[in-house]
């Protein structure tokens, strides 16, 4: 096994060890949901604490349990009902014609990445979501969140768009690669959010820091 193998496969045993005890629990992360709710839950999460979503969720479906309720409200009623979570004109000017498009489509997501990359307003992460979730594909839930995590672990991407990276998509890609898929996903996710944060990172508990890459590069401290 090469070291960059081994690393990985490292990787996953502990973030996976740890996701099984500290993971966040919420509502779109139950087993059974219907393709309309994991897609709205990914939807909004985009750009939006997942703890403000896990708010509103539930309330949300409840007024719009369909695509073709997100179409007979349209875009200003759909955003009255965003407006406590921030963003509410641009999300609720994709929500609305995504759902315009998936009625028109009955519903019906293809399996085919291509086909799938060619339904507007999804973009490359909505992409994933659904054939992670939906399709049980390995693919990873790549956001900056995701990438800060990796990129600290392994080292930095070369490009400044993360969708367009090819060492961080492949890497992300490779971090998926496991029959827990989906439970890595959440537990890098949720590891981002509680100890691997943007500003001040929890380096001194974290359980990656002898193999982090980040961590091996801080200061030393020193006593006087």
């Amino acid at each position: 096994m090469r070291q960059e193998e081994s690393n990985i496969a490292y990787f996953q045993e502990q973030l996976l060890g740890w996701y099984l005890v500290n993971g966040r629990i919420f509502p779109w992360r139950k087993p059974g949901l219907s393709k309309y709710k994991l897609i709205i839950a990914e939807v909004l999460l985009q750009r939006t604490k997942a703890e403000t979503i896990s708010k509103y969720y539930d309330g949300f479906l409840l007024k719009f349990p369909s695509w073709h309720s997100l179409v007979d409200a349209g875009p200003e009623r759909i955003g009255d009902y965003l407006k406590p979570i921030g963003l509410y004109q641009q999300r609720s000017k994709r929500l609305y014609a995504l759902a315009v498009e998936m009625v028109k489509r009955n519903g019906i997501l293809p399996k085919d990445r291509s086909s799938l990359d060619e339904i507007p307003f999804l973009g490359q992460y909505i992409a994933n979501a659904i054939e992670l979730l939906i399709f049980e594909k390995r693919s990873p839930l790549l956001d900056v969140n995701m990438a800060r995590v990796l990129e600290r672990y392994f080292g930095e991407r070369k490009m400044a768009d993360i969708r367009y990276d090819p060492y961080l998509q492949d890497l992300a890609y490779k971090i998926a690669d496991t029959e827990f898929s989906k439970e890595i996903n959440w537990g890098i996710l949720d590891f981002a959010a509680l100890i691997c944060k943007a500003r001040k990172p929890l380096c001194e508990i974290c359980l990656l820091k002898k193999q982090c890459l980040f961590f091996s590069q801080l200061p030393v401290m020193t006593t006087p």
